[in-house]
């Protein structure tokens, strides 16, 4: 079951930023707990490598559909276990439950970042008309 549980987390802008509510590089941002149901990135990525051509990576990740396309049509002709490896490794495709993977180090994780009325550039003052 998803944990929708958030932490308050202090976080340091990049280098010559100043915020303005603390009039320093630093701030408080809530953001997500990552959770987990067991779901590894190495054997994802592995199975897609070595056996993804008979779709047990996508059996593995809880997509029983596409697995069972890539079963009867040996990856989509390979180009879909071509394309699966690049997903997964990119950890665009994730488990079906919604939940993170396990990953071996303490490195960055993708994020999908989707255009949004809090996402899109607003017009800066110091901007220039370019003609």
């Amino acid at each position: 079951m998803k944990n929708d549980s958030e932490i308050n987390m202090l976080c340091i802008a990049a280098e010559g930023i100043i915020c303005n509510q603390t009039n320093n590089s630093t701030f408080w941002r809530k953001m997500p707990c990552k959770w987990t149901n067991g779901y590894s990135l190495e054997i994802a990525l592995l199975l897609s490598v070595f056996l993804g051509m008979f779709g047990l990576d996508r059996f593995y990740l809880g997509y029983p559909g596409i697995g069972l396309a890539k079963l009867c049509t040996l990856g989509f002709m390979f180009l879909g276990q071509l394309l699966d490896i690049i997903l997964i490794a990119a950890q665009v495709v994730g488990p079906s439950d919604g939940s993170a993977y396990i990953i071996p180090y303490y490195g960055a994780g993708v994020t999908v970042v989707r255009s949004d009325n809090e996402t899109y550039l607003l017009p800066q003052a110091d901007w220039h008309n370019i003609t």
